[in-house]
C-alpha cells in the first residue's frame, strides 16, 4: 500500500479534498476560499476587458459611473 491510498482510507465523507488540490474545502481565510476567489477575480477582470473592447468605451462610462 501506498501513503495515498492509506490517507484516502482514513478522510471521512465530510473532508474530501478538492478535485484539483489536497486542500478541504472551508469557509474563511482558507488557502482554498482565497485560491477560488482569485480565479473568480480574474474571470471578472477578463469579462471588464471584453465589454471594453465590445463598446470601445471603457467600463466606467459603459456601467454609467462617469458621464
Amino acid at each position: 500500500m501506498t501513503s495515498d491510498s492509506s490517507n484516502a482510507s482514513t478522510d471521512s465523507p465530510d473532508h474530501t479534498p478538492s478535485a484539483t488540490t489536497s486542500d478541504v474545502p472551508a469557509f474563511g481565510w482558507s488557502g482554498y476560499a482565497e485560491r477560488v476567489n482569485g480565479r473568480f477575480a480574474m474571470v471578472g477582470f477578463v469579462a471588464i476587458l471584453f465589454v471594453e473592447a465590445i463598446s470601445h468605451d471603457t467600463f466606467l462610462h459603459w456601467a454609467g459611473f462617469l458621464r
